[in-house]
């Protein structure tokens, strides 16, 4: 209990610490469509080391998915869509493979706001900014997170940076996308991950719509009410 106590204390300024100072892009908003793509990006790429417990497959249904259209194309690790986006890789194993056992990914999003920018903003940028470094154990490092445990599992798509002698990333070997095309899944995966991080966010915003009109409304009748009240007075 002690352990995780000081874990839970100490983990997020020992994170803070590999960080580096950059300036980091904005993340684009995306559609429906766009969350769709996201998703499988993130069920194919992420979900084999991260989780995502705190998210149920049938909550996909929001961004416009049918059961069948989970099962289909989403679902490589469950058996029912109400189960959550839970991986089988064991923490101790994955601890031994990778140095640190790989986050859950559920409110990755929410986590990384800071002064700098956005969540959305950070991943963006920080899955952008992976570059070849034979040093690292893994083969690979990022201008946002340095000496970063993870390597790069979108660099099929990316291709290989590398870092030039003016400090700026270079595409060494090209990958299956663009840069154009690969910069707009990033944004698609980044954009499932701020929905992931909160589903009820749209719905959120549209009831605070919702009671601001009330209350602007009721004012205008609590307005009316009080000069009949007060009108033989004044």
């Amino acid at each position: 209990m002690k352990k995780l106590f000081f874990a839970l204390i100490f983990a997020p300024l020992m994170v803070c610490a590999n960080e580096t100072e950059v300036h980091l892009d904005k993340a684009p908003a995306r559609d429906a469509a766009g969350l769709q793509n996201g998703a499988k990006l993130f069920v194919n790429y992420c979900l084999n080391c991260h989780s995502a417990s705190y998210m149920r497959y049938n909550r996909l249904q929001d961004i416009g998915l049918t059961d069948q259209q989970i099962k289909d194309n989403l679902m490589f690790t469950a058996d029912k869509v109400g189960e959550p986006m839970t991986i089988a890789m064991r923490r101790a194993e994955a601890k031994q493979w990778f140095g640190v056992p790989p986050p859950d990914l559920s409110v990755v999003s929410r986590s990384r706001t800071s002064e700098a920018g956005s969540g959305a903003d950070w991943l963006y940028t920080y899955l952008r900014g992976f570059y070849r470094d034979e040093s690292r154990p893994s083969g690979w490092n990022n201008v946002v997170f340095s000496n970063v445990a993870m390597p790069h599992a979108l660099w099929q798509l990316q291709g290989e940076q590398v870092m030039g002698a003016d400090h700026k990333l270079k595409l060494a070997k090209p990958g299956k996308l663009t840069a154009k095309e690969y910069d707009s899944a990033v944004a698609d995966l980044v954009a499932f991950l701020q929905y992931v991080g909160e589903p009820v966010a749209q719905t959120r915003k549209q009831l605070g719509v919702y009671v601001l009109l009330f209350l602007a409304g009721f004012f205008v009748l609590a307005y009316a009410l009080k000069r009949e009240f007060w009108k033989d007075i004044h």
